[in-house]
């Protein structure tokens, strides 16, 4: 029983599922939201894209936290 307690843990903590960013869920967000016209201002459209390629950017470079982080903001900003 011990054995099988500790097989799931170590399953448990090497699964990349439970290890995963979700940088590119919130990116295809963004793009959602993009595309439908959102009400904001020219200088906040302007300042979403620039936070949404900066999080890209920082997730291509594996900063995830500091994409997370970008991206959180941007959708804030969209309302979403």
């Amino acid at each position: 029983m011990k054995m099988r307690l500790l097989l799931l843990a170590v399953a448990a903590a090497l699964s990349t599922s439970a290890w995963a960013r979700h940088c590119p869920k919130d990116m295809k967000a963004i793009d959602a939201a993009l595309a439908g016209h959102p009400q904001v201002s020219e200088a906040q459209m302007s300042e979403i894209r620039q936070l949404r390629a900066e999080g890209e950017a920082l997730h291509k470079a594996g900063k995830h936290p500091e994409s997370e982080a970008a991206l959180a903001k941007a959708m804030k900003m969209l309302g979403i």
